[in-house]
Protein backbone atom coordinates (compact mmCIF):
# COMPACT_ATOMS: atom_id res chain seq x y z
CA UNK A 1 0.00 0.00 0.00
CA UNK A 2 3.09 1.96 1.07
CA UNK A 3 4.34 1.71 -2.75
CA UNK A 4 0.96 2.11 -4.23
CA UNK A 5 1.06 5.62 -2.77
CA UNK A 6 4.23 6.41 -3.83
CA UNK A 7 3.39 5.75 -7.04
CA UNK A 8 0.55 7.69 -6.73
CA UNK A 9 2.21 10.90 -5.30
CA UNK A 10 4.55 10.52 -8.07
CA UNK A 11 2.38 11.12 -10.60
CA UNK A 12 1.09 13.41 -8.89
CA UNK A 13 3.69 15.46 -9.53
CA UNK A 14 4.27 14.71 -12.63
CA UNK A 15 0.80 15.69 -13.96
CA UNK A 16 1.37 19.16 -11.20
CA UNK A 17 4.73 19.85 -13.62
CA UNK A 18 2.82 19.57 -16.69
CA UNK A 19 -0.41 22.34 -15.63
CA UNK A 20 2.55 24.57 -14.79
CA UNK A 21 4.62 24.07 -17.73
CA UNK A 22 1.52 24.70 -19.98
CA UNK A 23 0.59 27.62 -18.28
CA UNK A 24 4.48 29.28 -19.82
CA UNK A 25 4.80 30.05 -23.70
CA UNK A 26 6.78 31.63 -25.81
CA UNK A 27 5.52 34.55 -26.78
CA UNK A 28 6.38 35.90 -30.78
CA UNK A 29 6.79 39.53 -30.66
CA UNK A 30 8.57 42.08 -33.33
CA UNK A 31 9.93 45.81 -33.10
CA UNK A 32 11.13 48.19 -35.75
CA UNK A 33 14.26 50.61 -34.49
CA UNK A 34 13.93 54.04 -36.23
CA UNK A 35 17.43 53.81 -36.33
CA UNK A 36 17.51 57.03 -38.88
CA UNK A 37 14.82 59.08 -36.96
CA UNK A 38 16.50 60.17 -33.93
CA UNK A 39 14.46 61.62 -31.05
CA UNK A 40 14.89 64.13 -28.02
CA UNK A 41 17.81 63.45 -25.43
CA UNK A 42 16.90 61.39 -22.28
CA UNK A 43 18.25 63.59 -19.58
CA UNK A 44 20.35 61.97 -17.24
CA UNK A 45 17.86 63.57 -14.45
CA UNK A 46 15.27 61.46 -15.67
CA UNK A 47 17.39 58.60 -13.14
CA UNK A 48 17.03 61.60 -10.19
CA UNK A 49 16.60 60.08 -6.59
CA UNK A 50 14.53 61.31 -3.89
CA UNK A 51 15.32 61.37 -0.03
CA UNK A 52 13.11 62.91 2.76
CA UNK A 53 13.35 62.76 6.57
CA UNK A 54 11.01 59.92 6.76
CA UNK A 55 11.82 56.48 8.89
CA UNK A 56 15.98 55.69 8.45
CA UNK A 57 15.66 57.58 4.57
CA UNK A 58 18.38 60.18 6.10
CA UNK A 59 19.30 58.81 9.88
CA UNK A 60 21.02 55.28 9.65
CA UNK A 61 20.29 55.24 5.64
CA UNK A 62 22.78 58.38 4.72
CA UNK A 63 23.55 59.99 8.03
CA UNK A 64 25.76 57.55 11.30
CA UNK A 65 27.72 61.19 12.51
CA UNK A 66 31.63 61.62 12.16
CA UNK A 67 32.11 58.82 15.31
CA UNK A 68 29.97 56.41 14.56
CA UNK A 69 32.14 52.69 13.85
CA UNK A 70 30.38 52.34 10.29
CA UNK A 71 32.64 53.98 8.19
CA UNK A 72 31.94 57.20 6.97
CA UNK A 73 32.92 60.24 5.50
CA UNK A 74 32.42 63.73 7.76
CA UNK A 75 28.97 61.15 9.11
CA UNK A 76 27.81 60.28 5.44
CA UNK A 77 27.86 56.65 5.14
CA UNK A 78 30.51 55.80 2.61
CA UNK A 79 29.47 52.55 1.64
CA UNK A 80 25.72 54.23 0.80
CA UNK A 81 27.83 56.69 -0.95
CA UNK A 82 29.88 54.45 -3.33
CA UNK A 83 27.01 52.73 -4.09
CA UNK A 84 24.92 55.63 -5.17
CA UNK A 85 28.09 56.45 -7.13
CA UNK A 86 28.13 53.56 -9.15
CA UNK A 87 24.54 54.62 -10.22
CA UNK A 88 26.11 57.54 -11.10
CA UNK A 89 22.73 59.22 -9.44
CA UNK A 90 22.50 62.59 -11.42
CA UNK A 91 20.57 64.31 -8.79
CA UNK A 92 18.66 64.04 -5.64
CA UNK A 93 15.68 65.57 -3.78
CA UNK A 94 15.69 66.51 -0.13
CA UNK A 95 14.31 67.53 2.23
CA UNK A 96 10.66 66.46 1.14
CA UNK A 97 8.16 65.76 0.74
CA UNK A 98 5.45 66.36 3.02
CA UNK A 99 8.36 67.03 5.09
CA UNK A 100 9.78 69.86 3.29
CA UNK A 101 6.65 72.81 4.38
CA UNK A 102 7.03 72.27 8.02
CA UNK A 103 11.49 72.23 7.54
CA UNK A 104 13.11 75.50 8.93
CA UNK A 105 16.13 75.59 7.05
CA UNK A 106 17.53 77.59 9.92
CA UNK A 107 17.34 74.40 12.59
CA UNK A 108 19.85 72.56 10.33
CA UNK A 109 22.84 74.82 10.42
CA UNK A 110 25.52 75.73 13.17
CA UNK A 111 26.87 73.77 15.27
CA UNK A 112 24.70 70.30 15.71
CA UNK A 113 24.68 69.94 19.57
CA UNK A 114 22.87 73.36 19.58
CA UNK A 115 20.54 72.61 16.73
CA UNK A 116 16.75 72.36 17.97
CA UNK A 117 15.30 69.01 18.08
CA UNK A 118 11.58 68.92 16.63
CA UNK A 119 8.66 66.07 16.54
CA UNK A 120 8.22 64.63 12.75
CA UNK A 121 4.78 65.75 12.14
CA UNK A 122 3.88 63.90 8.80
CA UNK A 123 6.29 60.23 9.55
CA UNK A 124 5.44 58.30 13.24
CA UNK A 125 5.87 61.32 15.26
CA UNK A 126 9.72 60.88 15.27
CA UNK A 127 12.18 62.95 16.73
CA UNK A 128 14.04 65.37 14.07
CA UNK A 129 17.02 66.01 15.66
CA UNK A 130 18.35 68.41 12.73
CA UNK A 131 21.89 66.62 12.58
CA UNK A 132 21.58 66.22 8.98
CA UNK A 133 20.92 69.91 7.67
CA UNK A 134 21.95 71.95 4.74
CA UNK A 135 25.61 71.22 4.79
CA UNK A 136 25.46 67.57 5.42
CA UNK A 137 22.65 67.37 2.89
CA UNK A 138 24.99 69.23 0.37
CA UNK A 139 28.29 67.39 1.38
CA UNK A 140 26.05 63.75 0.95
CA UNK A 141 25.47 65.06 -2.79
CA UNK A 142 28.85 66.32 -3.39
CA UNK A 143 30.17 63.00 -2.25
CA UNK A 144 27.77 61.06 -4.47
CA UNK A 145 28.53 63.30 -7.67
CA UNK A 146 25.15 64.31 -8.18
CA UNK A 147 23.18 67.84 -8.46
CA UNK A 148 20.84 69.01 -5.30
CA UNK A 149 17.58 69.56 -5.77
CA UNK A 150 16.12 71.43 -2.92
CA UNK A 151 12.27 71.67 -1.82
CA UNK A 152 11.08 75.25 -0.18
CA UNK A 153 9.04 75.54 2.59
CA UNK A 154 5.88 77.16 1.10
CA UNK A 155 2.78 75.76 3.52
CA UNK A 156 4.55 77.05 7.12
CA UNK A 157 6.87 79.79 5.68
CA UNK A 158 7.23 83.11 3.61
CA UNK A 159 9.35 84.15 0.89
CA UNK A 160 11.85 86.01 3.17
CA UNK A 161 12.77 82.24 4.42
CA UNK A 162 13.00 81.12 0.86
CA UNK A 163 14.82 84.21 -0.03
CA UNK A 164 17.40 83.97 2.88
CA UNK A 165 18.13 79.90 2.42
CA UNK A 166 18.62 80.97 -1.00
CA UNK A 167 21.32 83.68 -0.07
CA UNK A 168 22.78 81.66 2.26
CA UNK A 169 23.87 78.70 0.07
CA UNK A 170 24.64 80.70 -2.73
CA UNK A 171 25.70 84.36 -1.75
CA UNK A 172 29.16 85.13 -3.37
CA UNK A 173 29.14 88.70 -1.48
CA UNK A 174 30.24 89.97 2.05
CA UNK A 175 26.75 90.36 3.15
CA UNK A 176 25.62 88.93 6.53
CA UNK A 177 24.37 85.49 5.15
CA UNK A 178 27.07 84.54 3.40
CA UNK A 179 30.07 85.51 6.20
CA UNK A 180 27.17 82.84 8.39
CA UNK A 181 27.93 80.27 5.62
CA UNK A 182 32.03 80.69 6.03
CA UNK A 183 31.41 80.66 9.70
CA UNK A 184 29.79 77.53 9.45
CA UNK A 185 32.60 75.95 7.64
CA UNK A 186 31.92 76.34 3.62
CA UNK A 187 33.43 79.39 2.07
CA UNK A 188 32.82 78.99 -1.52
CA UNK A 189 28.79 79.10 -2.52
CA UNK A 190 26.99 76.16 -3.00
CA UNK A 191 25.56 74.87 -6.33
CA UNK A 192 21.97 74.71 -6.65
CA UNK A 193 20.63 74.28 -9.61
CA UNK A 194 16.97 73.01 -8.89
CA UNK A 195 14.50 74.66 -6.16
CA UNK A 196 11.48 73.32 -5.92
CA UNK A 197 8.86 75.76 -4.80
CA UNK A 198 6.32 73.99 -2.46
CA UNK A 199 5.50 70.37 -3.00
CA UNK A 200 2.12 68.87 -3.18
CA UNK A 201 0.25 72.17 -1.99
CA UNK A 202 -3.11 70.34 -3.08
CA UNK A 203 -2.28 67.89 -0.12
CA UNK A 204 0.15 68.35 2.85
CA UNK A 205 1.84 71.35 1.65
CA UNK A 206 -1.00 73.45 2.00
CA UNK A 207 -4.16 72.25 1.12
CA UNK A 208 -4.21 74.59 -1.53
CA UNK A 209 -6.80 75.13 -4.84
CA UNK A 210 -4.83 75.69 -8.26
CA UNK A 211 -5.59 79.10 -7.74
CA UNK A 212 -4.65 79.98 -4.46
CA UNK A 213 -1.40 77.93 -5.22
CA UNK A 214 -0.65 79.94 -8.57
CA UNK A 215 -1.36 83.33 -6.65
CA UNK A 216 1.46 81.72 -3.66
CA UNK A 217 3.61 80.45 -6.69
CA UNK A 218 3.92 84.11 -8.38
CA UNK A 219 4.24 85.82 -5.00
CA UNK A 220 7.34 83.30 -3.76
CA UNK A 221 9.13 83.99 -7.37
CA UNK A 222 8.79 87.54 -6.98
CA UNK A 223 11.65 87.22 -3.83
CA UNK A 224 13.20 84.07 -5.85
CA UNK A 225 15.66 86.94 -7.12
CA UNK A 226 16.98 84.20 -10.56
CA UNK A 227 20.01 85.83 -11.68
CA UNK A 228 24.19 84.50 -11.64
CA UNK A 229 24.10 83.71 -8.17
CA UNK A 230 21.30 82.36 -8.11
CA UNK A 231 20.72 80.81 -12.05
CA UNK A 232 18.20 77.86 -10.66
CA UNK A 233 15.65 76.14 -12.47
CA UNK A 234 12.07 77.51 -10.18
CA UNK A 235 9.67 74.20 -10.11
CA UNK A 236 6.27 74.44 -9.65
CA UNK A 237 4.61 71.99 -7.81
CA UNK A 238 2.61 69.93 -9.29
CA UNK A 239 -0.21 68.06 -9.73
CA UNK A 240 -1.28 64.82 -8.25
CA UNK A 241 -1.93 61.61 -10.25
CA UNK A 242 -4.53 62.44 -13.05
CA UNK A 243 -5.52 66.03 -11.72
CA UNK A 244 -5.10 67.87 -14.82
CA UNK A 245 -7.24 70.92 -14.03
CA UNK A 246 -4.02 71.69 -11.15
CA UNK A 247 -1.74 71.47 -14.22
CA UNK A 248 -3.94 73.74 -16.59
CA UNK A 249 -4.66 76.31 -14.33
CA UNK A 250 -1.38 76.47 -12.59
CA UNK A 251 0.76 77.10 -15.72
CA UNK A 252 -1.84 79.22 -17.69
CA UNK A 253 -2.07 82.13 -14.32
CA UNK A 254 1.70 80.86 -13.00
CA UNK A 255 3.79 78.79 -16.18
CA UNK A 256 5.64 82.39 -17.17
CA UNK A 257 7.35 82.44 -13.66
CA UNK A 258 8.67 78.87 -13.59
CA UNK A 259 11.02 76.61 -15.70
CA UNK A 260 9.08 73.06 -14.40
CA UNK A 261 6.15 71.95 -12.98
CA UNK A 262 6.21 68.76 -10.82
CA UNK A 263 3.94 65.29 -10.97
CA UNK A 264 3.55 62.56 -8.76
CA UNK A 265 2.07 59.25 -9.20
CA UNK A 266 2.55 55.97 -6.99
CA UNK A 267 1.78 52.55 -7.94
CA UNK A 268 -0.35 50.82 -5.62
CA UNK A 269 -1.67 46.95 -6.29
CA UNK A 270 -4.78 47.43 -5.48
CA UNK A 271 -5.38 51.49 -6.27
CA UNK A 272 -6.52 51.65 -2.70
CA UNK A 273 -4.93 53.61 -0.37
CA UNK A 274 -6.14 51.97 3.10
CA UNK A 275 -5.13 48.57 2.29
CA UNK A 276 -2.22 48.91 -0.49
CA UNK A 277 -1.08 44.97 -1.19
CA UNK A 278 1.67 43.45 0.53
CA UNK A 279 5.43 44.06 -1.07
CA UNK A 280 6.69 39.85 -0.81
CA UNK A 281 3.83 36.84 -1.14
CA UNK A 282 1.83 38.02 -3.11
CA UNK A 283 0.29 35.88 -5.88
CA UNK A 284 0.33 36.69 -9.52
CA UNK A 285 -2.94 38.33 -9.50
CA UNK A 286 -1.42 40.95 -7.48
CA UNK A 287 1.29 41.11 -10.15
CA UNK A 288 -0.65 41.62 -12.81
CA UNK A 289 -2.33 44.26 -10.90
CA UNK A 290 0.94 46.15 -9.78
CA UNK A 291 2.17 46.40 -13.68
CA UNK A 292 -1.94 47.17 -14.70
CA UNK A 293 -1.75 50.57 -12.35
CA UNK A 294 1.86 51.11 -13.45
CA UNK A 295 1.31 51.36 -16.92
CA UNK A 296 -0.88 54.11 -16.35
CA UNK A 297 2.17 56.26 -15.96
CA UNK A 298 1.76 56.55 -19.91
CA UNK A 299 -1.50 57.71 -20.15
CA UNK A 300 -0.64 60.02 -17.26
CA UNK A 301 1.88 61.63 -18.97
CA UNK A 302 0.16 61.76 -21.98
CA UNK A 303 -2.60 63.95 -20.61
CA UNK A 304 -0.50 66.35 -18.65
CA UNK A 305 1.60 66.49 -21.55
CA UNK A 306 -1.12 68.02 -23.45
CA UNK A 307 -1.95 70.63 -21.15
CA UNK A 308 1.46 71.74 -21.07
CA UNK A 309 1.44 71.55 -24.94
CA UNK A 310 -1.95 74.03 -24.78
CA UNK A 311 -0.64 76.48 -22.43
CA UNK A 312 3.62 76.41 -23.63
CA UNK A 313 3.51 75.27 -26.89
CA UNK A 314 7.44 76.55 -27.16
CA UNK A 315 8.04 73.26 -24.69
CA UNK A 316 9.83 75.65 -22.25
CA UNK A 317 8.09 74.25 -19.17
CA UNK A 318 9.73 70.27 -18.05
CA UNK A 319 7.80 68.31 -16.89
CA UNK A 320 9.36 66.59 -13.55
CA UNK A 321 8.06 63.72 -12.03
CA UNK A 322 9.39 63.92 -9.02
CA UNK A 323 8.04 61.52 -6.65
CA UNK A 324 7.06 58.03 -8.62
CA UNK A 325 7.76 54.52 -7.57
CA UNK A 326 5.34 51.53 -5.36
CA UNK A 327 3.89 51.51 -2.27
CA UNK A 328 2.82 49.06 -0.56
CA UNK A 329 1.21 48.36 2.80
CA UNK A 330 4.39 48.48 5.13
CA UNK A 331 6.66 45.24 6.43
CA UNK A 332 4.94 43.76 9.71
CA UNK A 333 5.98 44.60 12.59
CA UNK A 334 7.52 48.37 11.53
CA UNK A 335 6.70 51.55 12.36
CA UNK A 336 3.66 52.36 9.83
CA UNK A 337 4.78 56.21 9.37
CA UNK A 338 8.44 55.36 8.75
CA UNK A 339 7.25 52.96 5.10
CA UNK A 340 9.46 50.59 5.11
CA UNK A 341 9.03 47.77 2.16
CA UNK A 342 11.02 45.26 1.12
CA UNK A 343 11.91 45.31 -2.76
CA UNK A 344 11.57 42.45 -5.09
CA UNK A 345 12.32 41.16 -8.47
CA UNK A 346 8.62 42.95 -9.26
CA UNK A 347 9.98 46.23 -7.96
CA UNK A 348 12.80 45.88 -10.33
CA UNK A 349 10.69 44.83 -14.05
CA UNK A 350 8.56 48.17 -12.70
CA UNK A 351 11.68 50.52 -12.94
CA UNK A 352 12.48 49.48 -16.07
CA UNK A 353 8.64 49.59 -17.29
CA UNK A 354 8.18 52.73 -16.13
CA UNK A 355 11.92 53.61 -17.51
CA UNK A 356 10.97 52.56 -21.34
CA UNK A 357 7.55 54.97 -20.83
CA UNK A 358 9.68 58.35 -19.88
CA UNK A 359 12.00 57.46 -22.67
CA UNK A 360 8.87 57.93 -24.90
CA UNK A 361 8.45 61.61 -23.15
CA UNK A 362 11.61 63.03 -23.09
CA UNK A 363 10.73 66.41 -25.12
CA UNK A 364 9.10 67.04 -22.27
CA UNK A 365 10.09 64.78 -19.04
CA UNK A 366 13.18 66.44 -17.80
CA UNK A 367 13.53 64.81 -14.35
CA UNK A 368 11.93 61.85 -12.32
CA UNK A 369 12.73 61.22 -8.82
CA UNK A 370 11.96 57.76 -7.38
CA UNK A 371 10.66 57.55 -4.05
CA UNK A 372 12.87 56.94 -2.23
CA UNK A 373 16.25 56.48 -2.11
CA UNK A 374 17.21 54.31 0.92
CA UNK A 375 15.15 52.25 3.59
CA UNK A 376 11.87 53.93 2.21
CA UNK A 377 9.23 52.64 -0.65
CA UNK A 378 11.37 51.21 -3.83
CA UNK A 379 14.08 51.97 -2.06
CA UNK A 380 18.09 51.53 -4.15
CA UNK A 381 19.50 50.48 -0.69
CA UNK A 382 18.32 48.76 2.40
CA UNK A 383 20.30 49.22 5.50
CA UNK A 384 20.50 47.28 8.83
CA UNK A 385 23.37 48.57 11.25
CA UNK A 386 26.73 48.87 9.29
CA UNK A 387 25.38 46.21 6.81
CA UNK A 388 23.30 47.33 3.08
CA UNK A 389 21.69 45.44 0.74
CA UNK A 390 21.25 46.56 -2.92
CA UNK A 391 17.81 45.74 -4.07
CA UNK A 392 17.14 44.75 -7.67
CA UNK A 393 15.41 48.72 -8.00
CA UNK A 394 19.24 49.41 -7.61
CA UNK A 395 20.10 47.36 -10.51
CA UNK A 396 17.41 48.18 -12.52
CA UNK A 397 18.45 51.63 -12.38
CA UNK A 398 22.63 50.40 -12.96
CA UNK A 399 21.50 48.26 -15.58
CA UNK A 400 20.21 51.71 -17.78
CA UNK A 401 22.35 54.13 -16.56
CA UNK A 402 23.75 53.88 -20.22
CA UNK A 403 20.88 55.50 -21.27
CA UNK A 404 21.67 58.58 -18.97
CA UNK A 405 21.63 61.45 -21.80
CA UNK A 406 21.43 59.28 -24.63
CA UNK A 407 19.21 60.36 -27.73
CA UNK A 408 15.92 58.12 -27.71
CA UNK A 409 15.35 56.44 -30.67
CA UNK A 410 12.03 55.42 -31.73
CA UNK A 411 11.05 51.82 -31.24
CA UNK A 412 7.90 50.46 -32.31
CA UNK A 413 6.50 47.46 -30.61
CA UNK A 414 4.23 45.04 -31.59
CA UNK A 415 3.47 43.30 -27.92
CA UNK A 416 1.30 40.62 -27.38
CA UNK A 417 -1.48 41.21 -24.93
CA UNK A 418 -1.65 39.22 -21.38
CA UNK A 419 -4.13 38.45 -19.22
CA UNK A 420 -2.96 37.67 -15.80
CA UNK A 421 -6.35 37.05 -13.28
CA UNK A 422 -8.74 39.50 -14.18
CA UNK A 423 -6.11 41.87 -15.10
CA UNK A 424 -4.56 42.67 -19.23
CA UNK A 425 -1.66 44.01 -19.76
CA UNK A 426 0.70 44.40 -22.89
CA UNK A 427 3.58 41.19 -22.12
CA UNK A 428 6.39 43.88 -22.11
CA UNK A 429 7.72 47.37 -22.85
CA UNK A 430 10.77 48.66 -24.19
CA UNK A 431 12.90 51.83 -25.27
CA UNK A 432 16.01 52.57 -27.61
CA UNK A 433 18.57 55.34 -27.71
CA UNK A 434 21.95 56.02 -29.09
CA UNK A 435 24.17 56.14 -26.18
CA UNK A 436 27.29 58.68 -26.00
CA UNK A 437 29.79 56.07 -26.63
CA UNK A 438 27.94 55.37 -29.78
CA UNK A 439 26.46 52.38 -29.13
CA UNK A 440 22.77 51.43 -29.72
CA UNK A 441 20.83 50.56 -26.01
CA UNK A 442 17.56 48.65 -26.43
CA UNK A 443 15.81 47.84 -22.76
CA UNK A 444 12.96 45.06 -22.49
CA UNK A 445 10.77 44.53 -19.33
CA UNK A 446 9.36 41.48 -19.79
CA UNK A 447 6.03 41.67 -17.39
CA UNK A 448 4.87 38.15 -17.78
CA UNK A 449 5.22 36.26 -15.17
CA UNK A 450 5.46 33.10 -16.87
CA UNK A 451 5.71 33.22 -20.60
CA UNK A 452 9.05 34.06 -22.13
CA UNK A 453 9.29 36.34 -25.41
CA UNK A 454 11.35 36.16 -28.50
CA UNK A 455 11.53 39.69 -29.78
CA UNK A 456 12.52 40.12 -33.39
CA UNK A 457 13.79 43.49 -33.89
CA UNK A 458 14.33 45.31 -37.50
CA UNK A 459 17.57 47.31 -37.20
CA UNK A 460 16.29 49.63 -39.80
CA UNK A 461 19.45 50.02 -41.90
CA UNK A 462 21.30 50.40 -38.55
CA UNK A 463 24.97 48.51 -39.37
CA UNK A 464 25.33 45.83 -36.61
CA UNK A 465 28.39 43.52 -35.79
CA UNK A 466 27.67 42.45 -32.16
CA UNK A 467 25.21 42.34 -29.75
CA UNK A 468 25.68 42.02 -25.32
CA UNK A 469 23.77 43.29 -22.55
CA UNK A 470 22.65 41.95 -18.61
CA UNK A 471 20.17 40.13 -17.40
CA UNK A 472 17.90 40.71 -14.15
CA UNK A 473 15.89 37.55 -13.37
CA UNK A 474 14.76 35.09 -10.55
CA UNK A 475 13.00 31.79 -10.00
CA UNK A 476 10.18 33.11 -7.84
CA UNK A 477 8.47 36.44 -8.55
CA UNK A 478 9.01 37.82 -5.03
CA UNK A 479 12.80 37.24 -4.68
CA UNK A 480 14.99 39.52 -2.51
CA UNK A 481 17.76 40.65 -1.70
CA UNK A 482 18.63 39.85 2.50
CA UNK A 483 21.09 40.57 4.67
CA UNK A 484 24.01 38.41 4.71
CA UNK A 485 23.61 36.70 1.87
CA UNK A 486 24.41 36.85 -1.96
CA UNK A 487 22.20 38.57 -3.94
CA UNK A 488 19.89 36.37 -6.08
CA UNK A 489 18.51 39.12 -7.70
CA UNK A 490 21.28 40.90 -9.54
CA UNK A 491 22.51 41.15 -13.81
CA UNK A 492 24.29 38.81 -14.91
CA UNK A 493 25.58 38.44 -18.84
CA UNK A 494 23.10 38.03 -21.45
CA UNK A 495 23.16 35.68 -24.17
CA UNK A 496 19.90 35.68 -25.36
CA UNK A 497 20.90 38.02 -28.54
CA UNK A 498 21.39 37.45 -32.08
CA UNK A 499 22.09 39.49 -35.28
CA UNK A 500 21.57 37.92 -38.53
CA UNK A 501 21.47 40.39 -41.31
CA UNK A 502 19.65 43.46 -40.47
CA UNK A 503 17.39 41.67 -37.58
CA UNK A 504 18.03 41.34 -34.13
CA UNK A 505 16.56 38.32 -31.72
CA UNK A 506 16.10 38.89 -28.30
CA UNK A 507 15.01 35.54 -26.19
CA UNK A 508 14.10 37.17 -22.97
CA UNK A 509 13.06 35.29 -20.02
CA UNK A 510 9.60 35.43 -18.11
CA UNK A 511 9.60 38.64 -15.63
CA UNK A 512 12.42 39.75 -16.19
CA UNK A 513 14.49 43.15 -17.30
CA UNK A 514 17.25 42.72 -20.21
CA UNK A 515 19.16 45.51 -21.89
CA UNK A 516 21.10 45.01 -24.86
CA UNK A 517 24.11 46.91 -26.21
CA UNK A 518 24.28 46.94 -30.56
CA UNK A 519 27.40 47.92 -32.20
Amino acid sequence: MAKAKTILGAAAIALLAIATNAQAAELAATAALKADQPGAPISRYVYGQFSEHLGAGVYDGVWVGPDSKIPNVRGIRSDVVGALKDLKVPVIRWPGGCFADEYRWRDGVGERSKRPSRKNNWWGGSPESNAFGTHEFMDFAEQVGADPYLSINVGSSDPTEMREWIEYMTSPGDDTLAQERRANGRDKPFKVPFIGIGNESWGCGGEMTPEYYANEYRRFSAFFHKNNDNPAVRVGSGANAFDTNWTDVVTKNAGRFMDAISLHYYTLPTGKWDKKGAATGFDKAAWGQTFAQTLRMEDLLTQHIAVLDKNDPDKRIGLFVDEWGTWYDVEPGTNPGHLYQLNTLRDGVLAAANFNIFHHHTDRVKMTNIAQTINVLQAMILTKGDQIVLTPTYYAFKMYTPFQDATAVPLEVQAPKITIGATTIPAFNASAAKGKDGKTYIGVANMSPDDSIKLSVSLGGLKARSVSGQLLTADKMDAFNAFGAKPVVAPVPYKGGRLVGDKLTLDIPAKSVVVVAVE
